[in-house]
């Protein structure tokens, strides 16, 4: 028996999948109406999701909030949390939930056969059958509830997905994002915000959220995807029998709705905080945006992909350098956001100003239109094309499984147009067809119609306003003060109560019973095997190279590394500058923009990184090595332009362009506000660790909070600095580029090894022969400074770290379960589940450096209360053997990730540089599979240890951090 035979389903398409390796289906379960898509391949990382397309029609953020909800529990798995007992216990290879601005989607991946059908099961019972209907205190805790502790309180809002979006609100270009797609689209779901606005939230009511649960979570309006190696026949027949046979096909009218195009550009501006401490000059947000057909139309979803490569996002980009050669903003940036009905390209400038509006707008116009009357780059089209091309065949997407990101693709299509689900996986004869347009005024006349001749477009300037997080969150302290003034004592107790029974409700464990409906693996499911490592040695003309032998489809992985260890401290920062530099100024020969695109016609691109390897066997001595690394790939028959742009970066680069170096380093400050913003609880981590790491101290001149100083430093006084600029960087350069401080990692398969070895003879008598500049390696300096670091956000990033080796303990391998079982025990239950912070995570490694990190976390000095108190947590550590065994395979199913080629290259030399050996590798598994109470119990010293340290690090609320200034040695503004 096969698909074809099945009855309870209807055949609707099927497509050969050639490009994909695959066979894609179309089906449609009969009774229920559930639209099903399988993709059939060899590929053994499966993957499983259910959506829902869910429109809102207010921005009360329901879709979010259902969201996180309906994983609190279920019918047959009634335990209060299911998602974390999954993420404990669980194999998979990507286990989430994601909430877009026109759908929601529960997506699951596994390689072990068993693992990945109690996904499935999980997941359809999550979806269709939510303990929300029996529990309001679900609600209450994920969406928004009233927080009163005592009746003489402070009324307050809590919540996770209204803290979340407290701080996601707090980000000026998560702002710009969305008033952009509100501003386009006035008429459609699009003009609500998906994910809840904080000021909104409060105004959702239990009803209206299970109404939008009765309304929207029905298979009618469910869209089912299957991919990889599995019995489909089995999967659709489980599907039908267990959930979908249960259900009749209703109507459900959630059709995404089509916005009419305007009849003239319409114009927004809003508002985002700064600090009291920041200037408000050079601080607007300028954006022109305009609607591009439907995502429908294949052609033009990739043309213009390619299009916001030549046009923005490429570095010499000719619009990008026009508004920048005008002076219009420090940072430009472009954005073709095609993942919605009716996509999105825009123009963005940063730090600018909002007298320079009318400039902006002209200089775009006029920059297109002088390109539609003398034709675009040619070779910017055809380095956009193989930029895009290379990736779709590759497939290499990082740590998540290629058959999710293929299913996020196909909802593209496949939710606007159920006929049409696989036109975005056959993009080859797409870009075939982009190629041979190339020249024929096609692009050109794409310009003229969709951007200069599109009056459905919006300008939208976000500009700062100073103190507008204090003057809202007093604002909203009023309001629920003036509300709480308005109640009887009898409705204040009612609240107090209210409080009360959350808080016992989230406390209250779930019984045993509950808790063992969770499916969970045997200890025996698990190989006691390491992954390979792929490492040979060899000399090339006296340059070592370290070969990773894998396959990897005929492309080759190469990657020049150049030791750093003789750059002076106070010179570190000026190698971070020079990473960012190079591939980003002009060479003896191309101008950068062209330079950027020879590259990209010819090879899938070159990048530059700052690496740092501990060397495990000196822990102790605290020795790690760091070097300058130029990662490149290309098909082995392309190894020869490979090295010969690598050489010219590395080389030819024109490192004395001050203009140049100018707009570099105000792009850079940029881009580094924007990371410390969206990944604050890493960057206060790091900051915390340099107190007193000399690796974390090296990495925070060369990328975190040192590195920016220095940056911000001579971009704003750049006439004074240049020349020491200039003069440090060709320094380094001369000192670091030479062939004896050399070596060179390559992933690929036998033959493409000769390739290689050639260019690396050509390019080892290319380099620089001078002298080394110093003679001593390089020493670090650490000073302990415990810092709170102001912001405008409405949350906190929350860092207590600190080396345990250094204070008396000692590195196991227990120590990964202790990351699963805080991250998703401790810590979840405290600072996500009470506290209403929307992440948690902790870290130990072998070279001693432990933290624990909050993310978008309301609070400050109860959160540090709370790390306080996981040494008495591990010492009344209590488990059964099925949950030790669960939270055993949560920690291996984060080490036994499917890994690409370029990764097993990459994790097979850093085994070596960090001098990891196999046998480590082995007892470090062999002391996870192994683990019993006990042993979790020990681990309380270490912890014990990293707080004895003292160190921490908060970036926040500048009223947080005022509040509790007793607790830092410094307090000072971020930005």
């Amino acid at each position: 028996m096969s698909i074809f035979d099945l009855t309870t389903y209807e055949m609707i398409q099927q497509e050969g999948l050639p490009d994909l390796k695959s066979k894609g289906y179309l089906l449609r379960h009969k009774k229920s109406g559930a639209h099903v898509l399988l993709m059939e391949n060899d590929d053994e990382n499966k993957v499983f999701s259910i959506g829902f397309r869910t429109p809102t029609t207010d921005s009360t953020g329901v879709p979010h909030i259902m969201e996180h909800s309906v994983l609190c529990g279920s019918k047959e798995f009634p335990v209060k949390d299911p998602f974390v007992e999954l993420v404990k216990g669980s194999l998979n290879t990507f286990l989430n939930a994601m909430t877009y601005p026109d759908k929601t989607v529960y997506p699951v991946a596994s390689c072990n056969d068993t693992d990945f059908q109690n996904l499935m099961h999980v997941y359809m019972d999550a979806v269709f059958y939510p303990n929300i209907y029996r529990h309001e205190e679900i609600f209450r805790q994920e969406g928004w509830s009233y927080k009163l502790d005592s009746a003489d309180g402070k009324l307050e809002y809590n919540g996770v997905v209204y803290n979340e979006m407290k701080g996601a609100f707090s980000s000026p270009e998560g702002v710009l994002d969305r008033m952009i797609l509100n501003s386009l689209f006035p008429d459609t779901t699009y003009a609500n915000e998906s994910g809840g606005d904080p000021e909104v939230i409060p105004e959702l009511t239990y009803e209206q959220f299970l109404n939008f649960h009765k309304k929207y979570y029905h298979p009618s309006n469910s869209y089912i995807y299957l991919y990889g190696n599995m019995d489909m026949e089995e999967k659709l027949n489980w599907l039908d029998k267990e959930y979908l046979s249960s259900f009749e096909k209703i109507e459900v009218n959630s059709e995404i709705g089509y916005q009419k195009p305007f009849g003239k550009v319409k114009e927004f501006e809003m508002e985002y905080s700064i600090s009291s401490e920041e200037t408000e000059e050079d601080n607007t947000y300028l954006s022109y945006n305009k609607v591009i057909g439907t995502s429908l139309d294949e052609k033009l979803y990739l043309a213009f992909e390619i299009l916001d490569y030549a046009l923005l996002s490429a570095p010499g980009a000719f619009l990008k350098k026009a508004l920048v050669d005008a002076g219009i903003g420090k940072d430009i940036m472009g954005s073709y956001d095609n993942g919605i009905y009716q996509p999105i390209f825009s123009v963005v400038a940063k730090n600018a100003n909002i007298e320079q509006k009318e400039k902006f707008i002209s200089v775009i116009e006029d920059t297109l239109k002088d390109i539609v009357k003398n034709g675009m780059d040619k070779k910017a089209l055809e380095a956009g094309i193989n930029y895009y091309e290379f990736r779709f065949r590759e497939a290499d997407f990082g740590n998540f499984p290629k058959g999710l990101m293929y299913g996020l693709q196909i909802f593209d299509s496949w939710l606007y147009d159920e006929n049409k689900p696989f036109i975005h996986m056959q993009a080859i004869p797409t870009f075939e067809f982009l190629k041979a347009q190339i020249g024929t005024g096609y692009f050109e006349a794409l310009i003229q119609t969709y951007i200069l001749d599109n009056t459905h477009a919006s300008i939208v300037v976000v500009k700062p306003e100073k103190g507008r997080t204090v003057r809202l969150d007093k604002e909203l302290e009023e309001k629920l003060q003036k509300y709480k003034e308005t109640l009887s004592a009898e409705e204040i107790g009612k609240l107090v109560k209210a409080t009360e029974n959350l808080l016992a409700y989230q406390e209250e464990e779930s019984p045993k019973e509950e808790l063992e409906k969770i499916p969970v693996l045997s200890r025996e499911d698990i190989s006691k095997e390491i992954a390979p490592i792929y490492n040979e040695e060899k000399e090339v003309d006296g340059i070592k190279l370290l070969h990773h032998n894998v396959d990897t489809n005929g492309i080759g992985y190469v990657t020049l590394m150049f030791d750093l260890s003789e750059v002076p401290e106070q010179k570190l920062p000026y190698a971070g500058m020079l990473q960012s530099v190079l591939g980003l100024v002009d060479t003896a020969n191309y101008e950068y923009g062209d330079l950027f695109n020879e590259i990209n016609v010819h090879t899938g691109g070159i990048g530059t990184s700052l690496e740092l390897y501990a060397d495990v066997t000196k822990v102790k001595e605290k020795e790690f090595r760091a070097t300058f690394e130029m990662k490149g790939k290309a098909l082995y028959p392309k190894m020869d332009v490979l090295f010969a742009m690598m050489r010219e970066i590395l080389m030819e680069s024109k490192l004395e362009d001050e203009k140049r170096l100018k707009e570099i380093l105000s792009m850079l400050k940029s881009r580094l506000q924007m990371s410390f913003q969206s990944s604050g609880h890493t960057t206060a981590a790091l900051r915390a660790l340099s107190y007193d790491s000399p690796l974390a101290k090296f990495k925070d001149d060369t990328d975190g909070i040192g590195f920016y100083q220095l940056v911000k430093e001579v971009e704003e006084n750049f006439e004074e600095k240049k020349e020491e600029l200039i003069s440090n960087l060709k320094e380094i350069a001369a000192n670091i580029f030479r062939a004896d401080n050399m070596m060179v990692s390559y992933t690929s398969e036998e033959e493409g090894l000769k390739a290689v070895c050639e260019e690396i003879k050509k390019i080892k008598i290319s380099l620089y022969e001078e002298e080394k500049i110093g003679n001593a390696p390089c020493v670090i300096h650490c000073k302990k400074r415990n810092e709170g670091l102001k912001t405008s956000s409405k949350v906190q990033y929350v860092a207590r770290v600190g080396n345990f080796i250094d204070h008396g303990a000692e590195y196991n391998g227990a120590l990964q379960i202790l990351k699963v079982i805080l991250s998703y025990d401790y810590l979840w239950q405290n600072l996500r589940v009470k506290g209403g912070a929307y992440g948690c995570m902790s870290s130990f490694n072998r070279i001693g450096e432990g933290y624990f990190i909050s993310y978008r976390d309301p609070n400050l000095k109860r959160t540090m209360e709370i790390y306080e108190g996981i040494v008495g947590y591990l010492k009344d550590f209590t488990v059964d053997e099925r949950d030790m065994t669960k939270y055993i395979i949560g920690t291996i199913s984060n080490i036994d990730r499917p890994m690409t080629p370029a990764a097993k290259g990459d994790r097979s030399m850093n085994l070596y540089m960090n001098h990891v050996t196999a046998e480590m590798i082995k007892k470090e598994r062999m002391e996870i599979l192994e683990a019993e109470q006990e042993d979790i119990r020990r681990l309380s010293k270490v912890v014990e240890a990293v707080l004895s340290a003292g160190q921490l690090c908060v970036i926040g609320n500048e009223e947080k951090i005022e509040e509790e200034k007793e607790m830092f040695g410094e307090v000072k503004v971020l930005f």
